[in-house]
C-alpha cells in the first residue's frame, strides 16, 4: 500500500458516540468535508434513549453526568448549541436507610477546604469516618500517585480506611464515576476523580444533569453537523476499508455504498475496533495495536425505571447509601416535557456490581422496589404504574491498573487512519469527558498530518485557592 501523497481535504468519521461528534464537530466548524457513519439510527454511542417497547416511554439506556471539570464535553455541548439542556447543581444528597440525608455541597472556604464543611456536618459519617476519608483525599492534594500495579481497594487499607468511609464515600463516588469495582480500579484515576472533583476547585465538581433524553441532547450535533454541509448516514455498518491506489484515497465499504475519503477517523468502542482490524491493509503496527485492543475488558451498568402514581421524593437526584441501588435521578422533576404529568418517574442506577447482571426483570425491580422503600415509605402504599430494566453489559471499559500501558494514541498504523474512542490515550477514565477528548485528539492529529495543525483539546479548569500552589 503507497502512502496517500495529496493533501487532506475529505475525512470520514466512523461511529457517532461524543468520541465520533467531537471530531466531526471540530473538523467540520475548520472547513474539513467530514462524513459520519453510524450503524445504529441515531448518534451518542451508550449515551442514547429510545421508545421502551414495554411502556412505551422515551428512556435514557442509562444516566450519565458530567462535571465542571469536564472541560471538553461542555465545549463541544457549547459547540452543538446544546450547553443549555444540562441542569447544574452545587450539592449532592446522600440518603441513609431511614431517610435521614446529608449534604454535600462547597463552601466559600478556599480549595481545597471548599468541601470541609460539608463532610463535617454529613450524618452519614461517623467522626472516624471523617477522620479517615480526610486523610485519604489529604493524600491527593499534591499531585496523582503514578499508576503502578495497586489496586484501589488495597490503597484503601494502606491508608486505614474505615468500612463507614469505603461503603458511604470511596464506593459510591468511585462505582459512579470509574464504573469498576475496587479491587480492579486504578489507584491513579481513582485519585484523579477525586482531586478533580473534591480538592482542585468548587467549580470542578459542580455536577450536570441532561435535561433533555439523551438521544435529544446528542441531536442537536447533527443538526449543527448539517448546518456544516457534512453528511450523515446513519443504520449504516462499515465491513471493510481498504487502500485504493487508483483514487489515492482510502474506500470506506459499507453494505450497500462505498465512499472515498482522504482520512479516516475510527471513533468506536474496543471491541468495533478488534472487529474491524483484520479488514485493513497489513501495515508495521497493526499485529501491536490487535494486541493492545484485545486486552480491554468491560464493565456493566445496571437501570430500573420507575412510574408510580403519586409523588416518592422532592428530591431531583440522590446518593443511596447501604443498598444495592445506588443513585436516584427524578426524571419528572429533571426533564421539563415530564413536569405537568401526574405520576413521578424515577430512575434507579446500580453501577459496576456484576452480580446484578444475570438478575430476571422482575427480580431487579422487585429489588429495587424493597430498597427504595427503605429510603421513602410512601412506596409500600404506592402503586407501580410500569416498571422497565436497562442493562449495558458494556457500558465502559474497566480501569484496572496499568491501562495505560497498551492504550493507544491517536495515530494509527497507517497513513491519514487515526484512532478515537474513550478506551485511546487520554489521560482521562471511561467517561464522556474522555470520549470527547479523545474525538479532539484525532481531529488534531488528522490536522497536523494535513500540514495545518490545530488545537481542538481544551485546557483543564485552573486550581483555586491555595491548590494553586500545587501541579
Amino acid at each position: 500500500m503507497a502512502a496517500p501523497n495529496r493533501s487532506i481535504e475529505s475525512v470520514v468519521v466512523i461511529g457517532g458516540g461524543a468520541a465520533g461528534l467531537a471530531a466531526s464537530q471540530a473538523l467540520a466548524d475548520s472547513g474539513y468535508k467530514v462524513r459520519l457513519i453510524e450503524r445504529k439510527s441515531y448518534v451518542g454511542g451508550r449515551a442514547s434513549s429510545y421508545e421502551h417497547p414495554g411502556t412505551g416511554e422515551i428512556i435514557d439506556n442509562c444516566q450519565h453526568l458530567l462535571f465542571g471539570c469536564c472541560t471538553n464535553l461542555i465545549d463541544l455541548f457549547r459547540r452543538i448549541r446544546a450547553f443549555d439542556k444540562l441542569r447544574w447543581f452545587d450539592d449532592i444528597t446522600m440518603i441513609e436507610p431511614g431517610g435521614r440525608c446529608s449534604m454535600l455541597r462547597s463552601s466559600s472556604l478556599p480549595a481545597p477546604l471548599h468541601a470541609s464543611p460539608g463532610f463535617l456536618k454529613a450524618h452519614a459519617f461517623s467522626l472516624a469516618d471523617k477522620l479517615a476519608i480526610a486523610r485519604g483525599l489529604n493524600s491527593f492534594i499534591t499531585g496523582i500517585p503514578e499508576d503502578t500495579e495497586e489496586n484501589f481497594s488495597h490503597w484503601l487499607v494502606r491508608h486505614k480506611q474505615t468500612q463507614g468511609a469505603i461503603k458511604r464515600f470511596w464506593e459510591p463516588v468511585l462505582f459512579a464515576a470509574l464504573n469498576e469495582e475496587l479491587d480492579k480500579t486504578s489507584v491513579h484515576y481513582a485519585a484523579k476523580v477525586c482531586r478533580e472533583l473534591f480538592l482542585r476547585s468548587p467549580e470542578a465538581g459542580r455536577m450536570a444533569i441532561p435535561s433533555i433524553p439523551l438521544s435529544d441532547l446528542y441531536g442537536y450535533a447533527l443538526e449543527s453537523l448539517k448546518a456544516r454541509g457534512a453528511i450523515i448516514n446513519l443504520r449504516t455498518s462499515v465491513t471493510r476499508v481498504t487502500w485504493d491506489e487508483s483514487q489515492k484515497q482510502w474506500a470506506v465499504e459499507t453494505e450497500p455504498d462505498r465512499f472515498f475519503s482522504d482520512a479516516i477517523i475510527f471513533a468506536v468502542p474496543f471491541e468495533a475496533m478488534a472487529r474491524l482490524l483484520p479488514t485493513l491493509p497489513d501495515a508495521p503496527g497493526k499485529e501491536a495495536l490487535a494486541a493492545q485492543v484485545s486486552q480491554f475488558s468491560h464493565a456493566p451498568i445496571a437501570a430500573i425505571h420507575l412510574w408510580f402514581d403519586r409523588e416518592i421524593t422532592g428530591l431531583e437526584h440522590a446518593s443511596l447509601l447501604d443498598t444495592t441501588i445506588q443513585w436516584l435521578f427524578n426524571k419528572s422533576k429533571l426533564q421539563s416535557q415530564r413536569s405537568a404529568r401526574r405520576e413521578q418517574y424515577l430512575e434507579l442506577v446500580i453501577s459496576v456490581l456484576r452480580s446484578v447482571i444475570p438478575m430476571q426483570r422482575q427480580e431487579l425491580i422487585d429489588l429495587a422496589m424493597r430498597e427504595l422503600a427503605l429510603f421513602f415509605p410512601v412506596v409500600r402504599e404506592a402503586k407501580l404504574l410500569k416498571a422497565a430494566v436497562t442493562k449495558e453489559v458494556r457500558a465502559t471499559f474497566s480501569i484496572r491498573p496499568q491501562l495505560d500501558k497498551i492504550r493507544p494514541t491517536a495515530q494509527s498504523p497507517w497513513p491519514n487512519i487515526f484512532l478515537a474512542g474513550d478506551w485511546t490515550a487520554t489521560d482521562w477514565p471511561a467517561t464522556m469527558e474522555g470520549a470527547a477528548r479523545s474525538g479532539y485528539l484525532a481531529a488534531e492529529a488528522l490536522t497536523q498530518s494535513a500540514g495545518n495543525a490545530q488545537k481542538f483539546l481544551q485546557p483543564d479548569l485552573p486550581s483555586t485557592g491555595f491548590m494553586r500552589l500545587f501541579r
